[in-house]
């Protein structure tokens, strides 16, 4: 994988795992999500109109991604509802780039070399390592987390083939977000009605500002994916586990002990085997 992907990658892991925090430290976050979603749309509606569209053949990608974002956000925040960031987000995450290789495997014919399979495998086991407590994996949303993963392998294989069906993966991207951002705050309608929502609140900037940065993350995301393998891309997107396992030391009061050390270890090893 070329360096500078690699780079662009790891910024993004950043940016996602500083978003996660921001979703996780707030009161109400089926709200803060749904209002992080609202800037999506708005942000990716105000540069969809100066792209062309992506080409037909992606379009039904298009509306799945988006389908499969609204489901991967309502279990994110119903498996942050009972658990730390420290393990609920490492078991989500690492669980999902053996998914994706798989996936991209099955549905995209992609093949991937024996130092990436053995990095990716080293991505995820340190990543999820970081969830467990003594030789327990003791986390009271642990199917949350795992169907989060799931989504997220869903998500990702997608958009790794739409993106490359699409011709643009910009347009493609932008399009999607759009959708998604629309379909979220429908879903919290139906759930909540429309007062709540529009309701402003405290944390109603934070939380949009906080949207705009996974927009641009996981823009990222998908431009790598249009030209590198997705189990590699996802494997190196989910090292933002790092930086959340730091951000949730130093802001959020969680502890930082020398198995997560290790585990750090074992994620960075995985990764220069990946690049």
């Amino acid at each position: 994988m070329p360096y500078p992907i690699i780079l662009l990658v790891l910024f993004a892991a950043l940016l996602h795992a500083s978003w996660n925090a921001l979703l996780r430290g707030g009161a109400d976050r089926l709200w803060s999500m749904t209002v992080m979603c609202l800037a999506v749309a708005i942000a990716s509606g105000g540069v969809a109109v100066f792209l062309d569209p992506p080409a037909p053949a992606s379009w039904f990608y298009v509306v799945l991604s988006a389908v499969l974002h609204v489901g991967y956000n309502l279990f994110l925040v119903r498996s942050y509802k009972v658990g730390d960031l420290g393990q609920t987000y490492p078991i989500s995450r690492g669980s999902s780039p053996v998914l994706i290789t798989l996936g991209a495997a099955v549905f995209a014919g992609e093949s991937v070399s024996a130092s990436s399979l053995l990095g990716i495998a080293l991505v995820s086991g340190g990543i999820i390592s970081l969830a467990f407590r003594g030789r327990r994996l003791a986390v009271p949303s642990l199917p949350y987390a795992l169907g989060t993963g799931c989504f997220i392998a869903a998500y990702s294989v997608t958009d790794g083939i739409g993106a490359r069906l699409s011709g643009a993966p910009m347009a493609y991207t932008v399009w999607m977000c759009a959708l998604w951002g629309v379909l979220m705050p429908a879903v919290y309608i139906g759930l909540r009605g429309p007062k709540s929502l529009f309701n402003l609140r405290p944390g109603f900037f934070t939380a949009f500002a906080g949207g705009l940065v996974s927009l641009l993350a996981y823009g990222i995301i998908i431009y790598a994916m249009a030209g590198a393998p997705m189990g590699a891309v996802s494997a190196l997107r989910e090292t933002s586990v790092l930086f959340a396992a730091l951000i949730g030391y130093f802001f959020l009061g969680e502890t930082l002990t020398v198995r997560k050390v290790l585990a750090c270890v074992v994620i960075a090893t995985g990764t220069i085997l990946i690049g």
